[in-house]
């Protein structure tokens, strides 16, 4: 591998030396989402293989262009998984491009993020330089926390050529309820009631089936964790939404997993675009913030996840005004996370991310000018400055 290193940093140092930009690309599984993807293309998948595993000391230390079924496959073996379910969306996704994106799945909200589980890592910066931060384990976590800084940077401060990451044993017991005819104040309300107790609640989903006649609201609450929590668990939430009005089914555990990971995929019904100018916007909000009504959209229905902190909607790149102050109005903020499949250039030019105020501006630029100060990452993917 060390052969693979070599040309990677030297293709770092080429770019800096002609002023050329770079755009970073494992298996280009999310090259929908960002601001633009300019850049000459250097694919990292070259530099691959996990380096080492220690199953009962929870951590895998693996390169950044190994597969990420790769590396799932190798932690079931072991029973042992991601806990915050990080999505593919689609065939090629890579653990560098994973630690990139920093975006987890269903567990997000009970599991924690992407950045929680990263203990260490190791990238080549825009100077070419090679950089090791972090350790193995928590406890070698001090400083600046460089490598969870590169969690959710989308490339733009530097190529991740090695992760340390924490891993957890499998659930020994999992549960699903199904619980329709709840409409969304109320699911939300149950949701922060049993957020405030001692419940293996693990993922939510609300979302309202207008396929249906009539149509129909439904709630999905998956729990996890010890046997004997789980079922009492499942009892005892059952009965409350029973109590609300629900008619309460405890889903089949394979089919159920396959819903979960088709939430996670976004290939669930919800996320077909309805209509050719539809962008889908991800609502970043506090987990206690209120139902959203957005006024004026042709297709209002919402896909609520994290027990309330993220919430999808399509509407269109000019309503992006509109849901920004309604985000922002709660204390969170909105992302155009897919541009419409007829308009996407056009779409992104009202902003893919919440614009930074003039504080968060400064930081970012000079974290930028620090680790990439040739500008050979200076992709614009995430915002236009």
């Amino acid at each position: 591998m060390e052969a693979q290193l070599n040309s990677l940093i030297d293709a770092v140092r080429q770019a800096g030396a002609d002023g050329r930009v770079l755009r970073l690309r494992g298996g280009g599984s999310k090259d929908f989402w960002g601001q633009s993807l300019t850049g000459d293309v250097l694919d990292t998948r070259g530099y691959r293989g996990i380096v080492s595993y220690e199953p009962s000391e929870l951590v895998v230390t693996v390169r950044g262009g190994t597969p990420l079924a790769e590396l799932e496959a190798a932690l079931a073996e072991k029973g042992q998984c991601l806990a915050f379910e990080p999505p593919h969306f689609g065939e090629g996704a890579t653990v560098g491009g994973m630690v990139a994106a920093g975006l987890s799945g269903p567990a997000r909200a009970t599991a924690g993020a992407v950045r929680d589980y990263v203990l260490g890592a190791r990238f080549i910066n825009g100077l070419g330089e090679h950089l090791t931060f972090g350790g193995q384990v928590m406890k070698n976590v001090a400083g600046y926390d460089v490598s969870r800084l590169m969690a959710g940077s989308w490339g733009t401060l530097g190529l991740i050529t090695e992760v340390s990451l924490k891993v957890l044993p499998v659930a020994p017991a999992e549960a699903t309820l199904m619980c329709a005819g709840l409409p969304q104040k109320t699911a939300l309300d149950l949701l922060h009631r049993w957020g405030g107790q001692p419940l293996p609640l693990n993922a939510s989903a609300w979302v309202r089936d207008t396929t249906a006649q009539p149509v129909a609201d439904y709630l999905f609450v998956r729990l996890r964790g010890a046997v004997a929590a789980v079922q009492s668990a499942t009892t005892r939430m059952a009965a409350d939404a029973v109590a609300h009005g629900a008619q309460v089914t405890v889903m089949d555990n394979s089919e159920a997993a396959a819903d979960w990971r088709a939430s996670g995929e976004q290939t669930l019904p919800f996320f077909e675009a309805p209509a050719p100018d539809a962008c889908l916007w991800r609502l970043s909000v506090p987990q206690t913030a209120p139902v959203l009504d957005v006024p004026g959209l042709d297709h209002p229905s919402q896909y609520i996840e994290w027990q309330g902190a993220q919430r999808w909607l399509w509407a269109p790149a000019s309503a992006a005004v509109p849901l920004r102050e309604l985000a922002q109005s709660v204390g969170g903020h909105a992302t155009l996370f897919r541009a419409s499949a007829t308009h996407a250039e056009v779409d992104k030019i009202a902003g893919v991310n919440t614009p930074l105020d003039a504080v968060q501006e400064r930081i970012q630029q000079k974290l930028q000018q620090q680790f990439d100060p040739k500008g050979v990452f200076a992709t614009g993917r995430m915002h236009t400055f």
